[in-house]
C-alpha cells in the first residue's frame, strides 16, 4: 500500500511514467530491509487495486493447479493396473526391481489405454511418482480409503490427543493437552479431559473415566504415541477383553472421526471466552460443552443426536460398575520374588504376602504414581487374587500370635419326656 500510495505523488505526465519513477524508489519493509520492485510488478498491483480493491492484491493460484486436463487420475490408475500383469512374465521375473515408468507408459500406449495427446511421457512419469503407482498399497501414502462406520455403539472407540490452550499454573502459563475418546458408531464423546502432560498416567485417568461413563468397548483404535503403546495400556485392555488397535505410522487420516471431533472442539469450544485461570475451571467448562452441546445436538450424518444414537444400543453395552475390584483393573502390574520368610521388596519397602508363598514368583498390582505408605498393593499368583499385601512389622512378628480361646460347647438340647417311658424312681418311692 505504501508503494501504491507513492504513485499519486510521483513525477510524470502519465500513469506509466509515474509507476516507472516509483520503481526507482527504495522502500523499507517491516524488518528494516530495503526493497525495490520492478515497474511491471507495480503496474500489476495498481491494476488489481483499481479493479477489485485491496482484497485481491495477492496472487491467486490457478483453479486447475495440480490437475490434469486431458486425463483423470482414475483413468491413469486403471491403465497402469491393466498393464501391470504384462510385466510379471517369467522372463521379466529374472530381472530385479519393479517395472520402470517408461515401460508402463509404452505398454499403455501400445494397448490403446492412453494416447500421447492425453498425457506426455514426462507428465506420466511425474504423475506416477506423485500418485505412487508403482508402490505396494502398504507402502503408499496416497492409499485407498473408504468411509466406514461400525454397526453398534461401543464396537470401536477412537482416541487421540490434541494441543489445547495455555493455562495458568503455579510455575506460569503452560499448554494443556486434551485426551478424547469418540465412539465410532454414534460419534458420542465418551470422555474428554485436559491434562498438563501427555503421559501414561494421564491416559489411564482419562480411559478410566471413559469406561465408567460409557461402558467397555470391543476395540480401541489409537496411534503410535508413547502413552498409547505403553505396557500399562496393553495390560488394561487385555484385562477388559478390549482389542487394542494401532493406526499406521504418520497416518492421522486413519482416525478420521476423532480428528474431525477435535476440529469441532477448536471451532466451537476453544473459540469461546474461557476461564484459563486453572485446569479444573477449563475441564468444567469443557464437560458442560460436551454434554449439553456436542452430545445433545443433532449430528449431520446421523440425523439424530449422538446420545440418542448411543441409547439405541444400550442393551448391548457392557457397563463397568465402580467398585474396588474394578478399580484394580487400572493398576500397574509388576513381578516380584517372594523370599523364604514370605516377604518381598517394593519401592524400597518390605511387604509381607497375604498367603504363604515362599520362593515363588508373584504379580503385584499397584496404583501408578501413588507412593503413599498406605497405598494398596494387591498380590496375584497364577492369575488368582491372593489379597492385599501389608508392610512388615518385625516387632509384631516377634511375638507369638495369641491363641484364640476355644469356643464354649454348644448347650445340650433337652430330651423330650414321654409318658410311656419309665421314670427313674427315688429310694423313698421304691420303698
Amino acid at each position: 500500500m505504501r508503494v501504491l500510495g507513492a504513485i499519486e505523488t510521483a513525477e510524470g505526465n502519465s500513469i506509466t511514467a509515474r509507476i516507472k519513477n516509483v520503481s526507482q524508489t527504495s522502500f523499507t519493509d517491516e524488518d528494516g530491509h530495503p526493497r525495490l520492485f520492478t515497474w511491471r510488478t507495480i503496474q500489476t498491483w495498481y491494476s488489481r487495486f483499481k479493479k477489485h480493491g485491496v482484497t485481491s492484491m495477492e496472487n491467486t493460484p490457478r483453479s486447475d493447479r495440480g490437475k490434469t486436463r486431458k486425463v483423470s487420475h482414475e483413468q491413469l490408475l486403471e491403465a497402469v493396473r491393466a498393464v501391470l500383469p504384462l510385466t510379471h512374465t517369467p522372463r521379466a521375473s529374472r530381472h530385479a526391481g519393479p517395472p520402470t515408468r517408461a515401460l508402463l507408459y509404452r505398454l499403455c500406449i501400445e494397448k490403446g489405454l492412453l494416447t500421447r495427446s492425453q498425457v506426455a511421457p514426462n507428465t506420466f512419469t511425474r504423475l506416477a511418482r506423485e500418485l505412487e503407482l508403482l508402490k505396494p498399497d502398504a507402502q503408499c501414502e496416497n492409499r485407498r480409503r473408504l468411509a466406514f462406520a461400525k454397526p453398534h455403539a461401543n464396537d470401536l472407540w477412537q482416541a487421540d490427543t490434541m494441543f489445547g490452550p495455555f493455562v495458568q499454573t503455579p510455575d506460569g502459563p503452560a499448554q494443556a493437552r486434551l485426551i478424547s475418546f469418540v465412539d465410532d458408531a454414534s460419534r458420542v464423546c465418551c470422555h474428554g479431559e485436559f491434562f498438563m502432560q501427555e503421559n501414561t498416567t494421564a491416559l489411564i485417568a482419562a480411559l478410566r473415566s471413559a469406561l465408567y461413563k460409557r461402558g467397555v468397548p470391543s476395540s480401541l483404535y489409537v496411534d503410535h504415541g508413547s502413552p498409547y503403546v505403553s505396557r500399562e495400556i496393553m495390560q488394561i485392555c487385555a484385562r477388559l477383553g478390549c482389542i487394542l488397535l494401532h493406526a499406521p505410522v504418520r497416518d492421522g487420516a486413519a482416525k478420521g472421526k476423532v480428528e474431525r471431533y477435535h476440529r469441532t472442539v477448536r471451532l466451537q469450544f476453544l473459540s469461546r471466552q474461557l476461564d484459563l485461570s486453572s485446569l479444573d475451571a477449563l475441564n468444567r467448562a469443557f464437560t458442560h460443552w460436551v454434554e449439553e452441546h456436542y452430545n445433545a445436538q443433532p449430528h449431520s450424518i446421523l440425523g439424530m443426536s449422538p446420545l440418542e444414537r448411543f441409547a439405541l444400543d444400550r442393551n448391548r453395552i457392557r457397563f463397568l460398575q465402580p467398585n474396588e475390584t474394578n478399580d484394580e483393573l487400572f493398576f500397574v502390574e509388576e513381578e516380584r520374588h517372594v523370599r523364604a520368610d514370605n516377604t518381598f521388596f517394593f519401592r524400597a519397602s518390605r511387604y509381607e504376602a497375604p498367603r504363604h508363598l515362599p520362593e515363588r514368583k508373584i504379580q503385584i498390582r499397584h496404583r501408578r504414581g501413588d507412593k503413599a505408605p498406605d497405598a494398596p498393593v494387591i498380590v496375584y499368583y497364577k492369575n488368582e487374587r491372593m489379597g492385599a499385601a501389608r508392610l512388615v512389622n518385625l516387632v509384631a512378628n516377634d511375638r507369638k500370635p495369641p491363641r484364640s480361646p476355644a469356643p464354649p460347647p454348644p448347650p445340650r438340647a433337652a430330651q423330650p419326656q414321654n409318658s410311656s417311658e419309665k421314670q427313674p424312681q427315688t429310694p423313698e418311692a421304691q420303698s
